[in-house]
This record gives C-alpha cells, sequence and structure tokens, in this order.
C-alpha cells in the first residue's frame, strides 16, 4: 500500500498540479464523487497507465442534483475509499470541501445546451448544468492531461467531450467501458440502495438493451421495433418506472427514425429507493 497525498484546497492542489507540470510530468485524472466500486477502480487503473502521476477527485457535488434527490442520503466513506486508492497506487486525491468548490457568492455555470436536453436532461432538468460546471471547475483546478470517465454515464460523457471542444480546452477525455455485475447490472454507487429483490429486476435494464441489441444484428433497423422488442422484455418482468428507452444518434443524441451502427440505446429506470441508468452501443 503505497502513500498518497490528500489535497482540500485549491490552493494546494493547483501548487501540486503547476509543480508537476513544470517537471513534464503528464498528470491522469479520475473525478469521482466516492463511494468508490470496481467501475471507478477500473477508470483508476486505466489513469495510472496512462499518466505519470494519477489525481482522484471525491467531492459529491450538491449542484446536480434535483431538490428531491438524494444528495444528503448519497453514499459516503471518504476512510474506505482513501485506502482503496492507496491499494491502486493514486499519488493524490484532491478531496475538496463544498464551500472550496462554491463558495459564497457563486453564480457562474456552464451550460451545454442540446446535449443536455434529451434523456435524463427531462427528467433532471439542472443536473448536467451542474455537471458541466464541476468537471470545469475540476479541470482547472487539478489541470489534468487526460481525464477518465465511464461510459455508463454516456450522455455525461458526450456532455464533457463536447464542452472541452467548444471551450479549447487541453484536456484529452477517455470514455472507458461500462463493468458489470455478472448478471449484467451495471456498477453503480446507487446499487448499494437495493434489496436482493431490486437487484433482480435491476438486471433486466441489461436484458432489454441486449434484446434490441440482439434484434439489430439480426437486421432490424426501424428504431419502434427495435424498442417495442426491448419494452416488451421489461413490461414481462412487471418493470413499469422507465423514465426513457431510447435510441438515440452515439453523438448528438438526436432521435431516431431508422438505426445505425454507432447509435446508443439508452434506458433509465426507477428500481426500489435508486433510479438506474445503462446503456449499449448498437
Amino acid at each position: 500500500m503505497t502513500e498518497i497525498r490528500i489535497l482540500n484546497t485549491t490552493e494546494q492542489m493547483q501548487s501540486f498540479s503547476g509543480t508537476l507540470k513544470k517537471e513534464g510530468k503528464k498528470i491522469a485524472f479520475v473525478p469521482t464523487m466516492g463511494a468508490l466500486h470496481e467501475g471507478h477502480l477500473s477508470l483508476i487503473r486505466e489513469g495510472k497507465r496512462r499518466g505519470d502521476i494519477l489525481i482522484v477527485s471525491i467531492f459529491v457535488n450538491p449542484t446536480q442534483f434535483g431538490p428531491s434527490e438524494d444528495y444528503l442520503n448519497y453514499a459516503r466513506d471518504i476512510n474506505e475509499d482513501i485506502k482503496k486508492l492507496k491499494l491502486i497506487g493514486a499519488d493524490a486525491a484532491f478531496v475538496p470541501k463544498v464551500e472550496t468548490i462554491y463558495p459564497d457568492g457563486f453564480q457562474t455555470y456552464v451550460e451545454v445546451e442540446k446535449l443536455e436536453k434529451p434523456l435524463c436532461g427531462e427528467n433532471r432538468p439542472g443536473h448536467f448544468k451542474g455537471v458541466a460546471t464541476v468537471v470545469l471547475k475540476l479541470f482547472n483546478i487539478v489541470k489534468p492531461d487526460i481525464a477518465i470517465f465511464g461510459r455508463k454515464d454516456y450522455q455525461q460523457l458526450k456532455i464533457i467531450e463536447r464542452m472541452v471542444k467548444d471551450l479549447n480546452l487541453e484536456v484529452e477525455v477517455l470514455g472507458m467501458p461500462i463493468v458489470r455485475e455478472q448478471s449484467g447490472l451495471a456498477l453503480s454507487s446507487r446499487n448499494g440502495y437495493l434489496t436482493p429483490e431490486d437487484k433482480e429486476r435491476a438486471a433486466v435494464l441489461y436484458k432489454a438493451l441486449v434484446e434490441i441489441k440482439n434484434k439489430f444484428d439480426s437486421g432490424v433497423r426501424i428504431v419502434d421495433d427495435l424498442i417495442g422488442s426491448g419494452q416488451l422484455v421489461l413490461k414481462q418482468a412487471n418493470l413499469t418506472n422507465v423514465d426513457y428507452l431510447e435510441i438515440k444518434n452515439g453523438e448528438t443524441l438526436t432521435i431516431k427514425d431508422t438505426a445505425e451502427s454507432g447509435d446508443i440505446v439508452a434506458v433509465a429506470a426507477k428500481i426500489g429507493k435508486s433510479r438506474l441508468i445503462d446503456n449499449t452501443m448498437l
């Protein structure tokens, strides 16, 4: 188990990164909200491979939670998270307080107008404004050369890629594959809220995605037909509290009538106390 530098303030983090930059070190960065699971750890291991120095942030961002969402109850275990980071060999953890990221009088936000509107944007207004803002702040504070995100949060990944391009940020954004349980359920910090029965039902989300992908691979291209096959899987499992099951253009997230390779199939549903998301590429 290696030692890890814990940085809590903007000044500490920027000073540390500035020194590394002067030394010509490549900084890999994995932003997280903590409650680290194997999905996070796969990103962190990739960061270890990609950079000379690996920095992980742990910050539960209040601006991406709606008023009725689980910000106050969101899983937090900083000691366990730091232990996991030490085992992997992360060089530093940036663990700021809310008032460090959003000091008194804060009023500047970032919006990626079109990409934030569909899918989760329809059900979680303001969510992606909070995501884009905190990620831009973290990029400015940590100064990474490469930042690594999971593809489970596919819309988030596309928004961050667009923001980086539009604002000419000097950071490479890398999306990594979804890590799943044996049942197919995508790993998520919110899986901790699920009962064993909830978990069994939640695995049906991936089964619906696989059914759509199989139909596409067999030659079906009409989006309504593909979505219908997935909806049948959800209905047969009596899973009805579904926010969306949609096929979108893989880059622009715009509506499709005819599916093509590179499109994304995305689903979101409320199961037990959790709202879960998943996706697969056609």
